[in-house]
């Protein structure tokens, strides 16, 4: 049968087959295949096997020209004869199931092999953009991820996961053991299953065994067919997708069957890797011509695939990219000293024409030495490596990726695959290369390597088997040498190195990094990390490629004029360091952590240096650095000093054992130096000139992300330098490089060759700062991990608060995944908690959505804060000011230190023993001289010093006094001290004894004009050009010959010599050098004026200096007394709290009181200089030019203070203004502005316009407005009469209905009314504006209408592109900034109702319902065409417009004049119901609520009231008459058949008669006649009442009601007692049917509950409560009476005696009974008879709707947005795979209304209509123009107002109170209760506008 049925299945195509092999086999595919499986079966097979062959031949012949369908179109229509070229091949499928089958069914035959699955991996394959899970608590790869079931199904509480969207693809890993841990897995895959899967059946897959390979062959001759090398000319990616896409049902076939399960998997693997097989089938061309031509294509393919060129390339029209370069080969390429060869290549490629690339010369490179079997061309063996060659060919296509991968789980098949992919490896790379789409290309490369060398297992076995990291490298180094170009660096013409050009597609597109990440990723493994340090040959060549990048983007500064092309190569520079060489480093390091692994260090250490050497060779390096260029990569310094590093830190080597030489390390520093001395320059704008990039490449140098593998590594080998160096030779290097060594003179004027002065004061800022930097900094000079961590933090926390996450990626991190300090860890949560708290997000309403930070700690601030750290992490320069801000404060807060503290001297970790030489810096003569020297110029105030400078030098000499080494011993005392001393600076090297030496005389070169050649006297200042810093270090014979003046010394001369000194290696031979006087290389000829020597009278020591340096800091003489001698104490416990704060003044009392500990000698002669009085500091005889600078300065410094504190008062003024005026956040808690200045007694209210300043009343012609916004709302929709919030369906039942909110309630009410009603008659008897009303608010200004239009005509003119449009008439208001969009104008007169309305009348009740209904009666004119009159005419046109058309037209007759009028009372209606919600939905808070003394209500009422009297409702229809008078005839009321009937009274809405009436009465309003109107229409409500009770009770309530209220009936107050009321309602109602249909399903709305008086009484009092809530809003904003407050029980009746209900004598002893309100107009029975008859005559006909129209709902809940769940990933999971209900698709973009909860694609074109997209289009149907959407994938919540939106923000934060928008970070998320709220409240008090700042146009394309 299975076999009939599957014929009659692939019946249909078969007729329309001609070209189908013989007919006979046609007839019965299924027939067949069970026959030839019979054959098969039967141990004699070979003649089923042939037959089977044969029928394959034919069914699968490649003869079929499919790949003409590709070639050309009418090659494939001569071929296909029918059924078009697809045809064919389905056809082929359709056999090819079926033999499988053997003659079942297909689908059967699926689900029996899967039942033979041994499923323990997941193996899931996935592709981009797919959302992935990431458990680092169960990884053990750091690529380890989990499809989602996985992880859902998996147990992780507590794990530090995350979520993420797969940028490349992957896989899933549950299951595997050797990426995750065991204990991670999910259910389904924790059972290891192998044992208890049954043998698969021999039977059942045998056929698969026949039929694959031919399957896979066939489809590899596809492949072929379809294969063109592509022309140079033509792009042939089309014709590779045609192809492609022809292939597809193939290879989806393919895919399906590795879903099988393993016993499917393990066929295809047999099949894929059997070489028996592969050489059967492929072995010849044979005779077919067919076959031949395919195998030609693959022998044409395959000669492109080596990586040597082979000669006749040219023959095939094989274009290869790399080929036409360099054929010189060069030699002994390995030892990297080869000569280059060096050609004009006429490549195509090259003449890119890309500034300044052109002209570079290529340079190629190209090795004999190399592994061959690497460069050969491919040889294939199996259908696997075909198969995988095809896909590199074909660039990766992701069906044929998915298959490959979905094969993995197969683990004979893995390691096949593995060592397929390696061989291909090479291959890969140079398809990589020519690919036009090397991004997608470069995702699914990764998508397959990250599967394979994540497993170090199988990454351990490829290395071994086949040389994988041979491949690697040599794979990269061959990549690399496409771009080489010559280095311009140092030596431009001879130079012999090349780098990268960083310009080339290859680096600036990163297409190397999928190469790169897979070598990070083996280097992960510690096996094979291994192996890869004991290879010297493989660390040579990596070396090699390492150089490449060595002095990469070069930098030369431009003197001239500007750079026309900013070049943005950098970005390419500094990732391709990060990736290439800083990456791999970091992996290698990390397994460079124990003793054992010595030797590993000695090696790379070993091959770095030579290759440093050879580098210095290549650029012709000799001792001193080009000018005026740098390059910021120097990746072989970084790895020489991160491999010194860990050899100290973890490996106990010694460190002079892998130091090179001297001369070496005079080399070494010189790179690195330079850098520092450029970031110098480049902060003080003197690389201005190469435009904005320069700055970029600075702040990238020192950003977090590179931070630790390129400063850091920089500092640490200068520091390791400075330790080994002669310090006096580091410290000149150190000025001359940042070139202020002129500046470092005694005189008062020197030149500076090198420098312009505008840049001297921050250059010498840059030398000392890096002084302090190199001699402080202990990152890798013995702290410990987690120190460093520590310091990392509180740098980072001291600038700014932060959030978590931008710490996490603020603190330099390994680069490297593996390194240890993963993001998260114990550690970085332990020591963030140790030093700094958290501040939890705080909402004010309208306040900026704040997110959780962390802040320091106050004893952070006291003892960590570390200035130096700060400095050297800051990218912007403006961040050290911040945290210096921030100290300040924080010590002013404390009471530490009230005044503007230094930066403050903090105690560092101790050295680690080998680097105790850097400290020697500090005790050197040249340091010392130049310290002297500062002091005194900063005594002296010469030009050019800052208090930055002196905070460096004291900082420096406090640095020294605290690492000072010998013990000096106080016996050496000055014994003929000034004597020896007078010819030379300073007798020792030691600080401390150096301090307190006296210099008298110094000698220096002066300019001639300098004023201390004009004396004769030794003056009090001096001067030298030469930068000559005056030193002693000369030869002793030549210090016998200067009589008595310190030598002029120049210190560049001086490091000359010293360099020549190391060079010579000749002691002997250096001291018999006589240096000579001026060096010429530094003066410029002619420009300077001529030298001369002069010699200045000095008398101090650097002790004395810092004495008087203390006078002038605090400006007071004889301020310095040293502390000791009052306190003796002092000495012996030194650490003194009181010196830890403070500012220069403290600093130089703790370097005092530090220097006096440290030698008696120091204390003595500290006292002694305190005990001479001190003369005054030496006057400077004020030239009058610096006179006026001062003068100057002195102008300016008041000038700021003036400026300062006028800015202070101005801030005061402006933030009592924003308190009063700008309150529009909250509608809860603000003092807002009054509107009017009148009080009650004032006839005329007085105005301020806003924009003319002037006051005065609105008048007609010239009438002032309110400035409003008009915005439709639907708010008052949404509310529902149940307590239950709304949830957000998270899952397929919990689906939203809107028919029980009451916009949905409503509406019915209206359009049943419509079906019986005449239709006028209806639209009275309703309100509408539940959605889309119209809701008016003002922020309270005024102005005058014709300000306002010269404003907006201002505004139309202004260019500036503002958040809003003018056309639309929108503006800010012109005072607090409000939005609005129109203005509303005040009517003249008072605001508050004069008190001549308010006399209490003594009409009786009768006199004033007449004058009521005359006073309707008079038609209302509209009044003269006045400009007031026409502004209300505009102002009403607005508000028409606010809304759509369909939220005002109900009326059945389209534009008739009831819509306006409907329209217009429904306005009013609801401004009152949304001031009510705003007050909480009752009015016990009482009082003039903020929105009331907001509220516009009273101008809004004349606008409307003015227009509304222009339309008279005819007096026989006015409802006043129903309400008042008794009608004769009752039965000419009801109109005849044909007409509809007029509504009865009672179904009337009470609410909307009340607007009516007061609405048609002329303005302003009586009192009384408000009075007198609210209670009549209360003895109507209070009779719907009493009727819906009677429909809400049972028969036998109902009976015993009309039994009890007959009895009372003829008591005294019989028509104030709701019994009798009741009663005579039932007994009226009951006339009709109303009470009938008992038995039908009405009975629900019966409530069963019987009913006590008091429980009615309470019905009766909620059904009145909502009218005389709104009437008393009314009589509030029309009188100004003030609403009291009251507890919630007794609401009603307070309500009810305010409105004038309750008689006045009233006693509330007895319970409250509601009925005594009542005060009937007319004798009640009769008025109630007359009602109820019109209710009966229409229940006689339809009983079910006339109770459903009586029964009114009236207790509205507050409105609420859906009420979201906990965890934001229950939404994620549930709506980002949802489909969408109109288009079907699944969105790019989902989004959700929070409102009612529709699903919406955002930014979708398939859900548009009419160019509205689908959000924009719903915001309208929901929300009238508001719309609030959640976006799925983003987290962040979107609003739309009409044709604007903003990013509102998200309401889920994570742990740390962070927002994480688009789910970047993917942490769990949950619910942030306290936004939500404010959401809310935002929503419901139209507030959006006011208070999200960042509008802008959505174009309706959201």
């Amino acid at each position: 049968m299975a076999a009939a049925a599957a014929a009659a299945a692939v019946g249909g195509p078969q007729q329309s087959q001609p070209e189908l092999p013989a007919p006979g086999l046609a007839l019965d595919k299924a027939a067949t295949a069970a026959h030839l499986k019979a054959a098969l079966s039967r141990p004699d097979n070979r003649a089923g096997a042939e037959e089977l062959q044969a029928l394959l031949e034919r069914v699968l012949s490649a003869e079929r020209p499919l790949a003409a369908a590709a070639g050309g179109e009418e090659a494939a229509a001569a071929a296909g004869g029918g059924g078009g070229p697809g045809a064919a091949e389905e056809e082929a499928l359709e056999w090819c199931k079926c033999l499988l089958a053997g003659g079942g069914g297909y689908d059967e035959f699926c689900a029996a092999v899967r039942a033979y699955d041994p499923a323990a991996l997941c193996g899931l394959v996935w592709t981009a953009n797919f959302v992935a899970y990431r458990c680092r608590t169960c990884g053990i790869s750091p690529c380890m991820s989990l499809c989602a079931e996985c992880f859902h199904q998996g147990d992780h509480t507590g794990h530090d996961f995350n979520m993420f969207r797969s940028q490349a693809g992957g896989a899933c890993d549950c299951g595997d053991s050797n990426v995750m841990r065991e204990s991670g897995f999910c259910k389904r895959h924790q059972i290891k299953s192998s044992s208890n899967i049954p043998c698969v059946p021999k039977d059942l897959l045998m056929m698969s065994e026949y039929v694959l390979p031919r399957f896979i062959f066939c489809l590899i001759q596809y492949l072929r067919d379809g294969y063109n090398e592509p022309a140079a000319d033509v792009s042939s990616e089309k014709d590779l997708n045609k192809v492609l896409q022809l292939l597809e049902p193939q290879i989806s076939f393919l895919e399906d069957l590795t879903k099988m399960g393993g016993a499917m998997r393990s066929v295809l693997t047999q099949v894929l890797t059997n070489q028996q097989n592969y050489k059967d089938l492929t072995s010849g061309p044979g005779e077919n011509a067919c076959a031949k031509k395919s195998h030609e294509k693959y022998l044409i393919a395959l000669k492109s695939s080596g990586l040597t060129y082979p000669e006749d390339k040219l023959v095939y029209g094989i274009q290869e990219p790399s080929a036409g370069t360099s054929t010189l080969a060069v030699q002994g390429f390995a030892g990297a000293t080869g000569t280059l060869g060096q050609v004009d290549s006429s490549d195509e490629e090259d003449q890119d024409g890309s500034q300044g690339l052109g002209k570079r010369k290529r340079v190629k490179l190209s090795s004999g030495t190399k592994d061959q079997s690497i460069m050969d061309v491919l040889k294939h063996k199996s259908f696997l490596e075909e198969l995988l060659f095809w896909t590199i060919k074909y660039e990766f296509p992701q069906k044929m990726v998915t298959f490959l991968l979905n094969m993995l789980p197969d683990q004979e098949y893995k390691v096949a695959f593995t060592k397929t992919f390696v061989q291909h490896y090479a291959f890969i790379m140079k398809t990589l290369k020519k690919s036009h789409e090397s991004d997608t290309m470069s995702n699914r490369i990764v998508h397959i390597s990250v599967q394979l060398f994540s497993n170090e297992e199988l990454a351990r076995q490829v290395t071994e088997e086949c040389q994988l990291l041979d491949i690697m490298v040599t794979v990269l180094l061959y990549m690399m040498e496409s771009c080489l170009i010559k280095s311009e660096l140092q030596d431009e013409e001879n130079s012999l190195h090349v780098v990268v050009n960083c310009g080339e597609a290859l680096l600036k597109n990163n297409t190397y990094w999928p190469l790169v990440s897979d070598f990070i990723n083996i280097l992960s493994h510690q096996s094979v990390a291994k192996r890869f340090l004991e290879d010297h040959g493989l660390l040579v060549t990596w070396m090699n490629f390492v150089s490449f990048f060595q002095g990469m983007n070069l930098n030369k500064r431009e003197l001239n004029e500007h750079v026309e092309f900013e070049s943005q190569t950098y970005y390419a520079a500094f990732a391709a360091e990060l990736e290439a060489c800083a990456q791999p480093m970091w992996g290698l390091l990390s397994h460079c952590k124990i003793r054992e692994t010595q030797e590993y260090t000695r090696n790379v250490v070993r091959y770095c240096l030579e290759a440093l050497q050879d580098w210095f060779d290549a650029i012709n390096f000799v001792d001193e650095p080009a000018p005026n260029q740098v390059t910021f990569h120097l990746p072989l310094h970084r790895y020489y000093a991160m491999f010194l590093s860990k050899a100290v830190k973890c490996q106990e080597l010694d460190l002079d054992s892998v130091l090179p030489d001297q001369e070496m390390l005079m080399k070494l520093m010189i790179h690195p130096l330079q850098i520092q001395a450029s970031l110098a320059e480049i902060h003080s704008n003197m690389w201005v000139r190469n435009g904005l990039q320069i700055k970029g490449q600075a702040m990238t140098y020192v950003q977090s992300h590179f931070c630790n593998s390129m400063i850091d590594p920089d500092i640490y080998l200068l520091q390791v330098c400075a330790s080994r160096l002669d310090p006096d030779y580091f410290i000149s290097s150190v000025f001359e490089r940042f070139k202020v060594v002129d500046l470092l003179t005694m005189a008062s004027q020197h030149q500076n060759t090198v420098l312009d002065a505008e840049h001297e004061r921050s250059m010498l800022e840059g030398a000392l700062t890096f002084l302090v930097i190199l001699l402080s900094l202990r990152l890798h000079l013995g702290m410990s991990d987690d120190e460093i961590l520590r310091a990392e933090m509180v740098a980072q926390l001291c600038m700014n608060d932060r959030t978590h996450s931008s710490l996490l990626d603020l603190i330099p991190e390994n680069p490297n995944p593996k390194s240890g300090i993963i993001p998260g860890s114990y550690s970085f949560e332990s020591v963030l908690s140790a030093v700094a708290d958290f501040k939890a997000p705080v909402f004010e309403p309208g306040g900026s959505m704040q997110q959780g930070m962390y802040t320091p700690k106050a004893e952070v601030w006291d003892q960590e804060f570390d200035p130096v750290m700060v400095i050297l992490r800051t990218v912007y320069r403006r961040d050290v000011q911040s945290a210096m801000d921030r100290y300040t404060a924080f010590l002013k807060q404390s009471g530490k230190f009230p005044g503007n503290p230094w930066p403050p001297y903090k105690k560092r970790t101790s050295l680690h023993p080998s680097y105790k030489g850097l400290m020697r810096l500090l005790h050197c003569k040249t340091l010392h001289i130049v310290l002297f020297t500062l002091l005194y110029k900063i005594l002296m105030d010469h030009q050019n010093l800052s208090e930055h400078v002196l905070c460096m030098v004291l900082y420096l000499i406090e640095l020294g006094l605290e690492n000072s080494t010998e013990d000096e011993s106080d016996e050496e005392t000055s014994v003929g001290g000034p004597e020896r001393c007078h010819d030379s600076w300073f007798p020792g090297s030691n600080l401390v004894s150096n301090m307190r030496h006296f210099i008298n005389y110094v000698r220096v070169r002066v300019p001639e004009t300098a004023p201390e050649v004009k004396r004769d006297s030794p003056a009090s200042t001096s001067s030298d050009n030469l930068g000559s810093l005056q030193s002693s270090r000369r030869p002793k014979v030549l210090q016998r010959e200067n009589s008595g003046t310190a030598q002029v010394f120049s210190l560049v001369a001086e490091r000359r010599k010293k360099f020549q000194e190391i060079i010579n290696r000749s002691n002997s031979e250096a001291n018999q050098v006589v240096r000579p006087k001026t060096s010429s290389k530094w003066s410029a000829p002619g420009s300077a004026p001529q030298l001369t020597t002069a010699i200045l009278e000095i008398k101090e020591s650097i002790l004395s200096l810092l004495i008087k340096l203390h006078h002038k800091l605090s400006g007071k003489q004889n301020s310095y007394y040293p502390p000791w001698l009052d306190d003796i104490e002092i000495l012996i416990q030194p650490e003194i709290p009181k010196y830890s704060h403070g500012d220069g003044i403290t600093a130089v009392e703790r370097i005092l009181l530090k220097a006096a500990l440290q030698s008696r000698m120091n204390k003595r002669i500290i006292e002694e200089i305190c005990r001479k009085v001190t003369p005054p500091v030496p006057p400077k005889k004020i030239t009058a030019a610096e006179k006026k600078t001062l003068d100057k300065e002195e102008r300016r410094q008041k000038a700021r203070e003036r400026q300062q504190k006028l800015l202070a008062e101005f801030a005061s003024r402006q933030k009592s203004f924003m308190e009063t005026a700008m309150d529009v956040d909250s509608p809860e808690n603000d003092i807002p502005m009054e509107i009017t200045t009148a009080e009650l007694q004032v006839s005329e209210a007085v105005y301020d316009c806003v924009i003319c300043g002037q006051s005065g009343p609105s008048s007609e012609d010239r009438p002032t407005g309110l400035v409003v916004l008009l915005q439709a709302s639907s708010v008052l929709g949404q509310c529902r009469d149940n307590v239950e919030p709304k949830k957000l369906p998270i899952t397929e039942e919990e689906q939203i209905y809107p028919w029980d909110t009451c916009a949905a309630v409503h509406d019915v009410r209206l359009s049943l009314l419509q079906r019986y009603f005449k239709d006028s008659s209806c639209l009275l008897a309703v309100s509408i504006g539940w959605e889309g009303g119209v809701y008016v608010q003002t922020c309270g200004h005024t102005l005058h209408i014709d300000c306002h239009k010269s404003y907006m005509e201002s505004l139309r003119n202004d260019q500036v592109l503002q958040g809003f449009s003018v056309d639309k008439g929108e503006f800010t208001c012109p005072l607090c900034r409000q939005f609005a969009n129109s203005v509303l104008p005040c009517y003249p007169g008072s605001n508050v109702e004069n008190n001549l309305w308010q006399r209490p009348s003594n009409k009786s009740m009768q006199d004033l319902i007449k004058e009521v209904e005359e006073l309707q009666g008079r038609p209302g004119a509209f009044p003269s065409e006045t400009n007031l009159s026409k502004e209300m005419e505009s102002v009403m046109k607005d508000i028409k417009n606010t809304t759509q058309k369909k939220y005002r037209d109900y009326s059945k007759t389209p534009g008739s004049p009831d819509n306006d009028f409907l329209f217009m009372y429904s306005v009013a209606r609801t401004n009152l119901e949304l001031e009510l919600i705003h007050r909480g939905g009752n009015l016990c808070s009482g009082g003039a609520s903020t929105a009331g003394k907001r509220s516009c209500l009273n101008q809004l009422f004349h606008v409307l009231a003015l227009h509304m009297r222009l339309y008279s409702i005819d007096s026989e229809y006015n409802p006043w008459k129903k309400l008042t008078q008794l009608v004769e005839d009752m039965n000419s009321q009801l109109g005849n058949e044909e007409q509809q009937p007029e509504v009865p009274i009672l179904y009337h809405d009470v609410t909307s008669l009340l607007l009516i009436q007061i609405l048609m009465m002329p303005q302003p309003l009586h009192k009384e006649h408000f009075t007198c109107i609210v209670k009549v229409l209360f003895t109507l409500l209070y009779t719907q009442a009493l009727a819906a009770l009677s429909v809400k009770c049972s028969e036998e309530d109902r009976s015993a009601w009309k039994h009890m209220g007959a009895l009372k009936k003829n008591t005294c107050d019989a028509e104030k007692s709701y019994e009798v009321l009741l009663s005579f309602i039932i007994n009226e109602l009951s006339k009709g049917k109303l009470y009938h249909e008992e038995g039908t399903q009405e009975c629900v709305m019966i409530s069963p509950i019987a009913w006590s008086p008091e429980s009615m009484e309470k019905y009766l009092q909620d059904f009145c409560l909502p009218f005389l809530r709104i009437t008393s809003l009314l009589q509030h904003h029309l009188f100004g009476e003030d609403l009291p407050s009251c507890q919630e029980e007794e609401e009603f009746s307070v309500l009810a005696s305010c409105l004038g209900l309750l008689p006045t004598f009233y006693q509330t002893e007895h319970p409250f009974i509601s009925a005594s309100c009542l005060e009937w107009p007319v004798p009640p029975f009769d008025i109630i008879t007359q009602w109820c008859f019109e209710i009966k005559s229409f229940t006689e006909r339809h009983a079910e709707q006339g109770k459903a129209l009586l029964i009114q709902e009236s207790r509205w809940k507050l409105p609420h947005l859906l009420q979201l769940p906990e965890n934001y990933n229950t939404i994620f999971q549930y709506y980002h795979r949802k489909t969408c209900s109109v288009c079907t698709k699944v969105p790019k973009d989902p989004a959700v209304c929070l409102v009612c909860g529709t699903f919406v694609c955002l930014k979708g074109l398939c859900c548009k209509q009419q160019s509205y997209c689908e959000c924009v289009l719903h915001s309208q149907n929901c929300g009238a123009g508001t719309g609030i959407f959640l976006l799925i994938n983003a987290s962040v919540i979107i609003i739309i107002r009409g044709h604007r939106f903003c990013l509102w923000g998200s309401v889920y934060l994570d742990a740390h109170g962070e927002e994480d928008r688009d789910l970047r970070r993917g942490k769990p998320l949950y619910i942030c209760k306290e936004r939500y709220k404010v959401l809310e409240q935002q929503w419901i008090s139209h507030t959006f506008d006011h208070i999200n700042k960042r509008w802008g146009p959505h174009y309706n394309g959201l």
